[in-house]
């Protein structure tokens, strides 16, 4: 092998070796679309970003304790690569508080032609980060495609990049709203013989009456988010333990997130762990909220990607926390991305996919109610 041709080799396998910052193993160049990387074009090429709005339709209206929706707006990303492609997305439920107007003006301020090593996340990300304070959505969408690209640069999914085990990967939950009698009856028959663990939203005057009516039709178990619909502490903990009774197995977010000390006197004393969701964005805010919650329910659309999430996964297990990884209202690309750190966690809430009917990806599968990784590089998809 010629002297600079073993050079790049190294240099790709020593980009592969650091992509986490731990838990990394070396690869060899890898495939895309049936044809090997050539190590020769890295450093020489520019990423190209690119976008379009897309809205996600949802097959039931869904309805939680401050808000009812039928469709999600999204956007979609890719970045390419000498002849490489990397998928990402930007999904905007309301309470995020963006909108395809918001993130489709942060892409457009993104110049990614500036950089022609895909491999350099560290800076890369960095640099997106600090064009804003917030526009979680569309950092994230950014992120997930950087990442499926590099990926598929290597050969690899993402999973085996940080030393996970795909079978240890969790149930995923299936949502069911808050809605009549009827549908919810209607919703947990169609779901009840695929899933293992259902999750049920809660936090209105109806919650018991919710409960009840999915027992009619299984005795799964059960998770509950209050989305922080419950107003009294004492009332809160009242219900957590009935709903303990009734096959329950966990609780996100009780209550509001600013009051951390009624969420904390809860924690305390409740039979079940309490996640944080609406109360944790990113990285930064794991400090401020331990003690008061059990754990945390971290998202990809609010803390701006995969590397960031990785990153939670890892502090949050240092300072004893549980950690679920969940979704918004997504496609399979996002949901994909997400589910590659799903060995790494205790409860999965990965349904945003199943939730739509318009999906543009084959990805990451439920089979038999448990999600199931597979060997395909980057985050694991197939454009349909």
């Amino acid at each position: 092998m010629k002297r600079r041709e073993f050079l790049k080799t190294a240099t790709l396998t020593a980009a592969a070796a650091g992509l986490a910052g731990t838990g990394l193993v070396s690869c060899s160049a890898g495939q895309s679309s049936g044809k090997p990387f050539n190590i020769s074009k890295l450093g020489t090429g520019r990423l190209k970003l690119s976008f379009q709005p897309y809205e996600l339709q949802l097959r039931h209206t869904f309805t939680v304790s401050s808000y009812s929706r039928k469709a999600t707006p999204g956007v979609q990303v890719r970045i390419d690569y000498e002849g490489y492609t990397g998928y990402g997305e930007a999904s905007m439920p309301p309470y995020l508080g963006q909108s395809v107007e918001t993130v489709t003006a942060f892409l457009s301020r993104v110049n990614l032609e500036q950089f022609n090593d895909p491999f350099r996340l560290e800076e890369i990300l960095a640099y997106i980060d600090s064009l804003s304070p917030g526009d979680g959505a569309a950092k994230a969408a950014i992120d997930i495609a950087l990442h499926d690209l590099v990926g598929k640069l290597i050969g690899q999914p993402w999973w085996r990049l940080w030393g996970l085990d795909p079978s240890k990967a969790p149930d995923t939950t299936f949502t069911i709203g808050i809605d009549t009698p009827e549908v919810v009856r209607e919703k947990t028959r169609e779901c009840a013989d695929r899933f293992n663990i259902l999750k049920v939203k809660v936090g209105l005057d109806n919650d018991k009456e919710m409960i009840r009516t999915i027992r009619e039709v299984t005795d799964l178990p059960l998770a509950v988010d209050a989305n922080q619909g419950w107003k009294d502490r004492e009332e809160a903990l009242d219900e957590i333990y009935w709903l303990k009774e009734h096959g329950i197995v966990m609780v996100e977010q009780p209550m509001a997130k600013e009051r951390l000390d009624d969420n904390a006197w809860i924690t305390e004393r409740s039979p079940l762990p309490i996640f944080a969701d609406e109360a944790i964005q990113r990285l930064a805010d794991i400090p401020s909220i331990k003690g008061a919650y059990h754990g945390i329910n971290i998202k990809l659309m609010k803390c701006t990607g995969m590397r960031e999430a990785w990153k939670m996964v890892n502090y949050a297990r240092a300072e004893g926390m549980k950690v679920m990884i969940g979704c918004m209202t997504e496609t399979s690309c996002a949901v994909s991305a997400a589910a590659q750190l799903s060995p790494a966690v205790d409860f999965a809430d990965l349904d945003g996919n199943l939730l739509i009917t318009n999906d543009l990806f084959k990805g990451m599968e439920v089979v038999d109610g448990k999600i199931t990784l597979s060997d395909t590089p980057g985050i694991g998809l197939t454009k349909l």
